[in-house]
């Protein structure tokens, strides 16, 4: 396994509820109130839809996709969400610091630093521009058993829904979450801060007319079916776990760009002075100072 490279999940497509627009020669991204689940090949108009797009949109409601049924591929909730506080540097197309509320990663002159992380409202570091950033894996076409669809969010409500559901699920089916029913559900609420108009967000349930108890027994069953044949879900969260703590950020470089372009627009640009960056250095310098530093750290 090469050091420093983070190995995820293997990916088949992406999972959606916007895109990115172009308005002005600038690229923003653009909420919408439904799912759209593309492929991992992008055009001059936006991602290509995957072939699952129109499976589930022909039989959902009004033709709005607003619920997928998936599973999950590991028993251990972390694993398939991997949520943390993200800074990222818009100029050189990259995430600079990553952490957890109490320690952190980042990138500086002196290369990969770990360091204590005080959250996005008081780091000095981030000056505001730190964003929470989730990364979760699903199932959707039991096909190919090991590939995955990602949605990533950068969302509040997203997150912590998520995060509470995977937690409790796998606590009530005593550590059957890798085979439970699930499904994605696409959810609306209003804000004093959105001013009154809906905002979207994740949901993570037992899929539709399942019960919790029917679904706890489904799982059961799985679970045995699949230890008669020889599966071990236990060795599989294992080299999930090692793979995913090889590296400290997930994006390869040729994803960066687009995963700025959509989640880290220009409120997280990294044009403002930061304590280890000396004001000396003009931004190309810097961005290059910063690739070697990368380069070093990820390569002890």
């Amino acid at each position: 396994m090469i050091k420093g490279l983070c190995i995820t999940p293997p990916v088949l497509g992406r999972i959606s509820i916007g895109k990115v627009v172009e308005k002005n020669g600038c690229k923003l991204p653009e909420k919408d109130d439904q799912f759209t689940i593309t492929s991992q090949i992008q055009l001059q108009d936006g991602w290509a839809p995957h072939p699952l797009d129109a499976v589930y949109r022909g039989a959902s409601p009004g033709n709005k996709l607003r619920a997928i049924p998936v599973t999950v591929m590991f028993s251990q909730p972390d694993l398939n969400l991997r949520a943390s506080y993200c800074f990222f540097d818009r100029h050189a197309s990259r995430p600079l610091c990553n952490g957890n509320g109490a320690t952190c990663r980042r990138l500086t002159q002196d290369g990969m630093v770990d360091l204590p992380c005080p959250g996005p409202d008081t780091c000095e570091f981030a000056q505001g521009q730190c964003k929470p950033y989730g990364r979760l894996n699903v199932q959707i076409d039991q096909a190919d058993e090991l590939g995955t669809f990602i949605f990533r969010t950068t969302g509040y409500n997203s997150i912590r829904t998520l995060t509470a559901r995977l937690h409790y699920y796998s606590a009530v089916s005593g550590g059957l979450l890798a085979a439970l029913p699930l499904e994605l559900r696409l959810r609306g609420k209003s804000t004093v801060q959105s001013h009154r108009t809906p905002i979207y967000y994740v949901d993570l349930t037992i899929r539709e007319g399942t019960t919790l108890e029917d679904a706890i027994r489904q799982a059961q069953e799985t679970h045995d079916r699949r230890m008669d044949g020889g599966f071990d879900q236990q060795a599989l969260d294992h080299a999930a776990k090692t793979g995913l703590e090889n590296g400290v950020f997930e994006e390869s470089v040729e994803e960066l760009p687009a995963v700025a372009d959509e989640f880290f627009t220009t409120d997280g640009d990294a044009s403002t002075q930061r304590k280890d960056q000396p004001s000396s250095l003009s931004t190309k310098v810097k961005a290059r100072v910063r690739d070697k530093s990368l380069l070093e750290a990820l390569t002890k």
